[in-house]
């Protein structure tokens, strides 16, 4: 895979240039549902998804780009899964996950036509049927005939732990542990949204229909995975960025954060603050000018005289705009909790630049830099 493809600050700078050509379909209410399924907070902002879904969009749109021409060297008509193994083939952990994945779509097929079976107790009735398992043969076939030294087949039997999903679950699961019952139940509403829930629409946002060699349903079902892991592994960058810029008591390295980044944070809160100060529940009612008229005068003695409905009527506006002031509150308390746009871009700033002479201190950060997808 060539370095344009791989690096997701050239997705960054380019994918506005190539979302601006009239594409209606977008993925941005999904994506702010899966953000939060992935760490986020419960409202994630509009921006820092539409950010996420350009860098992710321009991602696939270069790997359909080369698989086509893959696919077009050996001489087929559409784009196959081998397509997309071939150009994964020197990273070995996203090779592992993704056979890890086809052997559980293969497990799933197996599983629903168990169910639906009326015979469901033969246990070997399935277990050589090339029609269940057929993305792990097709795998199995591709992989054996481009490997020589038997690496690539070892994939399929290993039984590692993926260290960086490991430490996601350990992650969501302390995040769900301050989570009421109502933001349980969106979470894991959240946790079942995939790409591949919506093939149509996300066919449709990829554009296959003007594309000369198209990929094929399997292919479609890899492309929707990588997309979701794509989306994964940028929250963890910018959860991992977020944690760094937040400010520590007694950080010696405080002063050393980068100052582009409070500069890009700064203006998109002022922003968001001034959109909030000119909405209309934010402005205060106007004030009535010069004296009261003689009407008015004996209209407020009636009423001051009545039920003292102008004294409720006055507390009751005045719990209402307490009201607000506290939903403004909560929401402004909601937006600096979320992952901003410039954690996006600072993540992908980190992503793009070389590991500096201190890179064997920061293990951990180091390895979700370089586990991003695509």
């Amino acid at each position: 895979m060539s370095n344009s493809a791989a690096s997701p600050m050239g997705a960054s700078s380019t994918s506005m240039a190539g979302r601006g050509s009239g594409k209606t379909t977008s993925f941005i209410p999904e994506l702010q549902s899966m953000m939060f399924a992935l760490g986020d907070s419960r409202r994630p902002l509009h921006e820092t998804a539409a950010l996420v879904e350009d860098i992710v969009h321009t991602q696939l749109i270069n790997l359909l780009h080369q698989a086509a021409e893959v696919a077009l060297l050996r001489g087929a008509r559409v784009i196959s899964p081998e397509d997309i193994i071939f150009l994964m083939r020197k990273d070995k952990k996203k090779m592992r996950r993704l056979l890890k994945y086809m052997q559980f779509r293969d497990f799933k097929s197996k599983l629903m036509k168990t169910v639906d079976d009326e015979d469901p107790l033969d246990p070997d009735k399935y277990s050589s049927s090339s029609s269940v398992n057929k993305r792990q043969r097709l795998a199995q076939d591709f992989l054996g005939s481009i490997d020589q030294t038997g690496e690539f087949l070892a994939l399929l039997e290993d039984e590692e732990v993926d260290e960086v999903k490991q430490e996601r679950m350990e992650r969501l699961e302390k995040q769900t542990r301050s989570m009421d019952s109502s933001q349980y139940s969106d979470f894991c509403e959240s946790r079942q949204l995939s790409f591949s829930k919506k093939a149509s629409k996300f066919r449709e946002w990829l554009d296959c229909s003007s594309l000369d060699v198209k990929p094929n349903a399997v292919s479609m079902e890899i492309l929707s995975y990588l997309a979701y892991e794509t989306v994964a592994q940028i929250v963890d960058l910018a959860l991992l960025v977020k944690q760094d810029m937040t400010p520590k008591t007694g950080d010696p390295f405080g002063h050393a954060i980068s100052a582009t980044f409070f500069h890009t944070l700064h203006i998109s809160l002022a922003v968001s603050t001034k959109r909030e100060t000119e909405s209309p529940e934010n402005t205060p009612p106007s004030t009535p000018s010069g004296p009261l008229s003689s009407g008015h005068q004996s209209k407020l003695h009636s009423m001051a005289q009545g039920n003292g409905s102008l004294s409720q009527d006055s507390s009751s506006k005045t719990k209402q705009r307490k009201r607000k002031k506290s939903a403004a509150a909560c929401g402004a308390e909601a937006q600096s909790s979320a992952i901003q746009p410039a954690h996006i871009r600072e993540a992908i700033r980190r992503y793009s630049h070389k590991i500096g002479p201190l890179s064997p201190f920061s293990v951990r950060n180091n390895r979700a830099v370089k586990e991003l997808y695509l």
